[in-house]
């Protein structure tokens, strides 16, 4: 059986790694990108002169013959489902007898004049960071429109190199769709105190030409400002790089439909990663998640099911973490930007205004919902146990030390919230001590 992954990133390359664990089947993982596998999240310290390209490939080259892995370094512009054939850029055809449709994300355009020119780019594949080396020397300036992670790490990349960054957010808070108000007002602040020009309520009206083909500046829609800059960035987010299969026979929507076995609607095609959507996502979880490990997830069951050992897909409870420049994010859990009827908030905040802990619980139940840390890390495991246990929020806050992440001489912060939610309650509980990794331990397998 040969088994054809189109992608190589996390999600096609953990498919290949699982379906040679799992079978004898031959494996080629096709990409038009690079030739070999490397971790996207680190392409801004690739620019940031933390890491080399080759440090970002988290296998050797080696690997990959060893383990009878073939990469094809191909452009792959039509696809035959009847035949089960694979037409190439360069006229190749290849024959498949199951297809992984690992295609990932691009970034979304949304029709500004001038997005098309020269030294206009986003962050999401290696050809990004490249166009962003080449228009970097003696760079004055650079604007980025768009208000999420990957802007926020394209203007961190630039401002590590003293250039002068602008970004255009058109919410009234950073990141707001995703933050509460408290959260996205302390990034916000935090992006603004280290000297980024942040343009809240603003838009991204067209992009000036020089003249030559190339930016050389921005116009705002809402005031016609011209903002000269070398260099503009586009990161108001990404969606299913899927274009060309619209018109074919597999069922798309905003991404390629698959069920819960991460099958399409044509037999032996599969689809995970940025560019799959559940028909049914699971409670909690949303239809098109493009993040790390759901797509690790996802190409290690595609794997079973391929090999005939049938596995629904389960993502389990919802989190992510994430860094605005050098605070720590963490989420676990339900955690809207706006609370639902239902939810409690108990939220604290560090003096410093860079340090805070949300605890969202249901007012009735009083169970535990989701946590929100920035600057604070818990143990995953931990608050993962809590969530899926339906815990209340009076046992979680007396054993809150179980959750602590930070190392044993750094501040510890559960008393402050345990005294504001006593404050707020009338209550009188009291925090366990400080709990050692043996304790943790004994905790996750007790009650498992």
């Amino acid at each position: 059986m040969h088994t054809v992954i189109i992608g190589n990133g996390i999600s096609g390359i953990s498919s290949a790694r699982w379906l040679r664990k799992l079978s004898d089947n031959k494996i080629t993982v096709i990409s038009s990108e690079s030739k070999y596998f490397y971790s996207r999240t680190a392409l801004m310290y690739i620019y940031m002169g933390h890491m080399r390209e080759v440090d970002t490939q988290p296998y050797e080259p080696w690997f990959w013959e060893k383990n009878r892995i073939d990469l094809l370094q191909e452009h792959i512009t039509k696809i035959d489902f009847n035949k089960k054939t694979l037409q190439t850029k360069n006229g190749k055809e290849i024959q498949y007898d199951q297809l992984v449709l690992a295609l990932g994300s691009k970034p979304n355009k949304f029709g500004w004049p001038g997005q098309d020119l020269n030294g206009v780019g986003g962050l999401y594949h290696i050809q990004d960071l490249e166009n962003m080396e080449k228009y970097s020397p003696n760079l004055k300036k650079a604007v980025i429109t768009g208000g999420g992670l990957i802007g926020l790490e394209m203007a961190e990349m630039f401002h590590s190199r003293n250039i002068p960054v602008t970004m255009l957010v058109r919410e009234p808070s950073y990141w707001n769709n995703a933050l509460p108000n408290e959260e996205s007002a302390m990034i916000s602040r935090h992006i603004t105190h280290h000297g980024i020009d942040l343009r809240l309520n603003t838009n991204l009206g067209e992009i000036v030409d020089d003249g030559n083909g190339t930016a050389c500046g921005v116009i705002v829609k809402e005031t016609g400002e011209k903002i000269d800059c070398g260099y503009v960035g586009l990161t108001a987010g990404v969606s299913p790089n899927i274009g060309w299969l619209k018109d074919g026979p597999i069922e798309t929507n905003r991404g390629i439909l698959v069920d819960e076995n991460l099958q399409t609607n044509i037999q032996d095609v599969y689809a995970i990663g940025d560019c799959a959507e559940m028909r049914n996502p699971l409670p909690g979880r949303r239809p098109i998640e493009a993040i790390w490990y759901t797509g690790r997830m996802m190409g290690e069951t595609v794997a079973y099911n391929i090999t005939g050992k049938k596995v629904s897909y389960d993502p389990g409870i919802w989190f992510n973490s994430a860094k605005f420049l050098d605070i720590e994010y963490q989420v676990y859990g339900e955690m809207p930007p706006q609370p639902a009827e239902h939810h409690q908030n108990l939220y604290w905040e560090h003096d410093d205004g860079e340090k805070s802990i949300r605890i969202v619980y249901d007012k009735n139940s009083e169970v535990v919902l989701g946590f929100n840390l920035m600057g604070i890390r818990f143990r995953h495991e931990v608050c993962d146990k809590w969530i899926k246990d339906k815990t209340k929020i009076d046992q979680v806050l007396q054993d809150l030390s179980l959750a602590n992440f930070d190392p044993e001489f750094y501040e510890q912060y559960e008393g402050m919230l345990l005294k504001k939610y006593n404050d707020q309650t009338g209550k009188n509980l009291t925090l366990q001590k400080k709990r050692k990794l043996d304790q943790v331990l004994k905790f996750l397998k007790v009650r498992s």
